[in-house]
């Protein structure tokens, strides 16, 4: 099968030209002006952006927590992403604390395997890092392609790892050619909080974001770079959301160390005040917390300033029934709130069309810097001769709105409901066939492939 795509103006990372791009099979053989070849079938992009499909590296999938499941699933999550332009998603696989990662990722398969629409793969997530563990990090990077490992500095006796643990593992996935990202909140000073909020009779969601304050953020995330920096490992940290975690960071760079750092699309655009809205706030409880105006003005200066390589969301969606779980206790709210469709109109709306990236930056964050970082690249996240063909025509003018009603997120309330945006995706491509087209989805349960990554090197 062969698709010629017309007219388009493509844009990556780095380029932004009106070509023609021709499609055989899963990859793009030609790209360049007036292509003379015939093809299976055309699409005229002419006035439309053409871009890389989108990568987002941070999604919770069919996830167990609190006592219920993340309700979207590999099968529903994936279509969803395709629907909004993200073509490629990385959920994580949670560790047992005293089972195997192994045991892990045969439990994760076993939802997500032949049930994807849209390319995954995962991140392996470390709860019980020791002598077992460590003897499991060569074969996760070198046989399953899972080469990034998550963290969590928060969640005592469920998640998280203390420090020895932490460097004890950096030092394997340095020697292993892998990555450890993390989850970056000072967990004792979190819970303390949350219990004296909670003695108090402080119960809203008001008190979730409370018992979170900027310090406790700022402190792990210095803490988890001085560790990256003493054991030479790459290092990534996960959903950062306020200025003094982007600062620890800022200083990391003073002694020449380079820190990852994604960001998500919620904490570019929203704000702690929706938490003052009594329960109706639940719908944006999730860790870290959203934060303060300022902090959305220093996140997307960190984007500009390069800081800040990735905007992903956190996808971890849950029916307002369970959210109502917490509804006498918000420390008894599950965390999480849905975006995987939307990231990609959201960041672009409210960051090219407003002015703030460029639409060569909005592409980096998007969609290459994803697939540098985790592996993929080049493969996944670029417009290029070779790579797979996962392609977003998009157009730059059309407005929308967006609602729980229209979205294909199994989820049944929005966090953006009847946000006007400008911008829509209208075709995408995944690996050489048309997946989204006039609002429909054109591929079945389990087209969607395992993508294992590569070794990382920390640099992109």
């Amino acid at each position: 099968m062969s698709i010629l795509i017309k007219n388009g103006r493509i844009v990556t990372a780095t380029d932004d030209y009106v070509a023609d791009i021709f499609v055989e099979g899963e990859t793009i053989s030609a790209i360049g002006k007036n292509l003379p070849v015939e093809a299976d079938s055309t699409i005229d992009a002419s006035g439309k952006l053409v871009f890389p499909g989108g990568i987002d590296p941070h999604v919770h999938l069919a996830m167990p927590f609190m006592g219920t499941f993340s309700s979207d699933t590999h099968e529903t999550g994936t279509r969803a992403a395709l629907f909004g332009g993200t073509t490629t998603v990385i959920d994580f696989v949670l560790q047992k604390q005293g089972h195997s990662l192994k045991e892990a990722l045969a439990d994760w398969n076993s939802r997500a395997r032949g049930t994807t629409v849209g390319d995954y793969s995962f991140h392996m997530a470390v709860t019980d890092f020791n002598e077992d563990t460590k003897a499991e990090i060569k074969e996760m990077v070198e046989t399953e392609g899972i080469t990034s490992f998550k963290t969590f500095m928060a969640y005592k006796g469920a998640l998280m790892i203390d420090d020895r643990q932490m460097i004890g593992l950096m030092q394997e996935v340095k020697k292993q050619g892998g990555m450890v990202t993390v989850h970056a909140t000072n967990g004792d000073v979190i819970d303390y909080l949350t219990a004296k909020h909670r003695s108090e009779g402080k119960l809203a969601p008001l008190y979730h974001y409370l018992s979170q304050p900027e310090v406790t953020e700022a402190e792990a995330s210095g803490r988890f770079a001085d560790m990256a920096d003493y054991t030479g490992c790459p290092g990534y940290i996960v959903h950062m959301t306020c200025e003094g975690a982007l600062n620890a960071v800022r200083n990391a760079t003073r002694r020449n160390q380079k820190v990852f750092v994604e960001t998500c699309i919620q904490y570019l655009i929203l704000d702690a005040s929706l938490y003052e809205s009594n329960f109706e706030g639940a719908k944006w409880v999730m860790s870290p917390p959203l934060r303060e105006k300022k902090d959305q003005q220093s996140l997307w200066a960190g984007i500009n300033q390069g800081l800040v390589q990735i905007v992903a969301t956190d996808h971890c969606p849950f029916m307002w029934e369970q959210k109502l779980m917490g509804k006498d206790d918000f420390s008894k709210i599950p965390n999480g709130h849905p975006a995987i469709e939307n990231r990609m109109e959201l960041l672009y709306s409210e960051g090219v069309h407003k002015g703030k990236i460029t639409p060569n930056k909005y592409v980096e964050v998007a969609c290459t810097n994803p697939a540098k970082i985790f592996g993929m690249f080049p493969r996944k996240g670029t417009i290029a001769i070779g790579s797979d063909a996962d392609i977003v025509i998009f157009d730059p003018n059309e407005t929308h709105t967006l609602s729980a009603k229209t979205h294909h997120m199994n989820v049944d309330y929005s966090g953006y409901e009847g946000w006007e945006l400008t911008g829509k995706v209208k075709t995408v491509l995944l690996r050489g066939k048309v997946v989204i087209d006039d609002d429909k989805c054109l591929a079945d349960k389990g087209y969607g492939q395992f993508i294992k990554r590569n070794k990382v090197s920390g640099k992109i």
